[in-house]
């Protein structure tokens, strides 16, 4: 006989797991907050076997964002970029007209053909900006125009009447 306090109970429900060593790496502490939400949405659709089989489409995703479909592109590009992700299957029109959604992978995990988790995100770098030169200020007096030109007394002109 079951106990009367635990009959109400169905377990915690699902959740999305987000491991201390991703969130530490470089890759997702520059991710702005757009891309975050949209692998979450993505790792949110991950059912423990289906890796490399996850489906969302830019207008599903939109849809369940709440942003414009036109919105997401961007954020999908550039967690491809950094390697959170990757696309195992195109979208595109079937036979019959019917379009079919793309088709993707966590790179944080095995995919379910037996593929081992890529990681490609933990080798990611921020890209640096180029250095300009350094240049050492020169001291009072020293080969410039306007500073010999400062030296020298300006001419005085006369008026003779």
């Amino acid at each position: 006989m079951a106990k009367p306090y635990k009959c109400q109970k169905k377990g915690a429900g699902r959740h999305v797991q987000l491991p201390e060593w991703l969130q530490a790496s470089e890759a997702w502490a520059t991710l702005p907050p757009g891309p975050r939400a949209l692998y979450i949405e993505l790792k949110r659709r991950y059912n423990g076997g289906n890796n490399g089989d996850i489906i969302l489409s830019h207008r599903d995703a939109a849809t369940a964002l709440n942003v414009h479909r036109n919105t997401v592109g961007p954020w999908f590009r550039e967690l491809e970029e950094r390697g959170f992700i990757a696309m195992t299957q195109a979208p595109h029109l079937g036979p019959s007209g019917i379009g079919t959604a793309s088709v993707w992978a966590l790179g944080e995990l095995p995919t379910r053909d037996g593929k081992p988790a890529t990681k490609r995100f933990m080798s990611w770098r921020k890209k640096q900006k180029p250095r300009t030169k350094n240049r050492t200020p020169r001291h009072n007096g020293c080969d410039s125009q306007l500073a010999n030109a400062v030296k020298q007394p300006a001419a005085v002109l006369k008026i003779v009447t």
